[in-house]
This record gives structure tokens, C-alpha cells and sequence, in this order.
């Protein structure tokens, strides 16, 4: 209540009529103004006062409480992105067989005269191709649009592989073929006439998720992977240090990464502003060797890193690590320990 509102409340209690109060009911209502007449009353009489005791000890003005505190520290979550797109669903599959296999139908039909003349040994393999599969695209099975006899038939059916990439990969390649055949030279003389082999692309699985090597960043091409590194005392954890005087968390990761994992990384900090926090407290608070201040624990700011180009290289790092590894986010959860995978489990990609 204001301190107005409380005088006015009261005056008004002692203006009320047939109002008698007592002594310290007056004493409760206006304590400095009667403490005030109090005193101007008695102040002809002496008030004795008691000594303190000798051996009673003087409180000291100087306070002895410690500053209580936290140590900062910066994290890197440094990541290589997905290199290649995910597995399609079995659902997703066979939906993309048949939208091609409905072009196919919907479209104009294709003229081969437009792109091979007649007669030419193109237009010769053209025969060929279309006479197997029966339709101008390479990589929908056997299949005719036109056909009165077999009708719809543009949906897969169940347990055929054309709806299978490697299946349609295929495909194209034993369509990019061409068949060996043998001339005479001049001489009279057979030769063999080949044709270079079309390209083939590269397997989604690599040498190194074959052989489970974790150190490479070619595996897991769909996924995303992060590094983590091995300390001294054996435990897995996130390239982590304290703050060097008033340096920020972007500098401080920056450095970090070079001190732990040198200098043969293209990295790339991400913003300034850290992805979360993670508060790690001490069993007991740890006092400083200069006794001003009372350490609770630790807290860790996570900076997003991208690596671009190179690979790391613990040799003679400055933090004392032993090994690395790159992992993806369930990888991560078998390695670290439960209470620093709480930590950053929200803040790491699926994929």
C-alpha cells in the first residue's frame, strides 16, 4: 500500500467519534511520531547504557563471500553436409516408374526420321533398341504404350526391378552399347570394331562404409556427419576450449579447429550466435588458486562449422587429443555418454 494511502487511513481511524486507543495501539499506528514525543519527554532523564562485554568479538566490516562463476567454453560442431540425396521408399519408386511410363503415353509419338535418316547404320540400331523394349525410353522396362492387347499396364507390378535405380542404371547402360561386329580390310583381313564403354557411375556405397572406416569422409554419403574427437582421459567429445581473454565464440572456434585439427581443413564458421548451450555442473564448487572467485561448473556454446575441403590431422594438436572420427547423429549416441548426448541430440540433422 502507498505511504499516503496508509497516513490517510490513519487520521481517519483516530477522527472516528467515541474512538479510545490504547498506548501501543497508538505506538503501532504512528511509530516515529510518538517514538518522537517519547523521547523529547524523557530526555531529561538518563538512559543507561550497557557496555558491550570485553570478550564479546566485533563483527568485521570486510566482506569474505567469493564470486560465484562459470567457466566458458566453445564447442565446434563441425559437419560435412549430405553428399548425395537418400534412398528412395519403395512407394516413391514405383510412383516415379509410372509418371514416365504415363508420359509415355500422353506424348506425341517419337519420329525417328527426325534424328536418323533412313537406312544409315543409326537408324539401323534404332531398329534394334525399339524392337526389344518397344518404347523410345531406355530406362521403363519393356513396355508399349499403344498396345490395344495389353492395355493399362503402366503401374509396376510387384517384385519387378524396373523401378530399382540399379535396375534402370542398367538399362541405360546395355542401351549406350553397341553391338561387335567384324569388318574386312583392304587385305581381305577380318577386324575387330569396338566401341568405348559408356561411363559408369559411381556406386552409392564406397571402399570406406565397406570397410567401416569411420576417420573418412567418404562414407555415409547420404548423411550427415560430425566430428568428434578422443581426450586424455579416453572419453569422446565435441573440439572444445576456454575463451583466450576477450576473444568471441566465432574466433574462438576458428581457433580451436586449428589447434585440434591443423591446419589441412577448409572450415567455415557458421554466424556468430552459438546453436545451444549446454550447463555442466561441478559436485563441489572448485575455488581459484587466487581465492576470488568460486567455480560452479561449465558452460559450453556449440558454433556451427561446415568443412569444405581437406581432412584432420591430430598430429601434434595442441588440446592432446588421441583419435577422431566422423559420425552420424545414432553413431554419436553410442559413442558419447548420456548426459553429453542430452546435450546436443536436438541440435544435430537426422540426415
Amino acid at each position: 500500500m502507498p505511504r499516503r494511502a496508509e497516513i490517510v487511513r490513519r487520521l481517519a481511524i483516530l477522527r472516528r467519534p467515541n474512538t479510545h486507543l490504547c498506548q501501543t495501539c497508538l505506538l503501532s499506528l504512528f511509530p516515529h511520531r510518538l517514538a518522537s514525543t517519547a523521547t523529547a519527554t524523557t530526555a531529561s532523564e538518563p538512559i543507561p547504557i550497557e557496555p558491550p562485554p570485553s570478550d564479546q568479538a566485533v563483527p568485521s566490516t570486510q566482506s569474505t563471500s567469493l564470486r560465484t562463476t562459470y567457466k566458458v567454453k566453445a564447442s565446434v560442431l563441425l559437419s560435412r553436409p549430405p553428399v548425395l540425396t537418400r534412398d528412395l521408399t519403395p512407394f516413391e519408386k514405383a510412383y516415379f516408374l509410372y509418371q514416365k511410363r504415363l508420359n509415355e503415353r500422353l506424348v506425341l509419338p517419337f519420329s525417328r526420321y527426325f534424328y536418323y535418316q533412313k537406312g544409315t547404320p543409326g537408324d539401323v540400331e534404332w531398329k534394334r533398341k525399339i524392337k526389344e523394349r518397344q518404347t523410345p525410353a531406355r530406362d521403363i522396362g519393356k513396355y508399349n504404350a499403344y498396345d490395344r492387347e495389353v492395355g493399362w499396364n503402366d503401374e509396376v507390378l510387384v517384385g519387378a526391378k524396373e523401378s530399382e535405380p540399379e535396375e534402370q542404371v542398367e538399362a541405360l547402360l546395355r542401351d549406350a552399347e553397341v553391338e561387335v561386329k567384324k569388318e574386312a580390310d583392304e587385305e581381305g583381313q577380318e577386324r575387330e570394331v569396338k566401341k568405348e564403354l559408356a561411363v559408369k557411375p559411381m556406386p552409392r556405397v564406397t571402399e570406406a562404409d565397406r570397410m567401416g572406416d569411420t576417420r573418412s569422409l567418404d562414407r555415409l554419403l547420404q548423411r550427415t556427419l560430425y566430428l568428434v574427437v578422443k581426450r586424455r582421459d579416453g572419453k569422446w567429445w565435441l573440439p572444445s576450449s576456454g575463451l583466450v581473454g576477450k576473444e568471441s565464440l566465432h574466433t574462438a572456434a576458428e581457433r580451436i579447429l586449428v589447434q585440434a585439427g591443423g591446419l589441412n581443413m577448409n572450415t567455415w564458421i557458421v554466424g556468430n550466435i552459438p546453436l545451444g548451450h549446454f550447463v555442466r555442473n561441478y559436485r563441489e564448487p572448485r575455488i581459484e588458486k587466487d581465492k576470488s572467485q568460486e567455480i560452479r561448473g561449465v558452460k559450453y556454446f556449440f558454433m556451427k562449422g561446415r568443412i569444405m575441403a581437406g581432412q584432420a590431422n591430430l598430429k601434434d594438436n595442441e588440446r592432446g587429443l588421441t583419435d577422431f572420427q566422423w559420425l552420424a547423429k545414432d553413431e554419436i549416441q553410442k559413442t558419447l555418454r548420456p548426459r553429453d548426448w542430452n546435450a546436443i541430440k536436438n541440435i544435430l540433422a537426422e540426415r
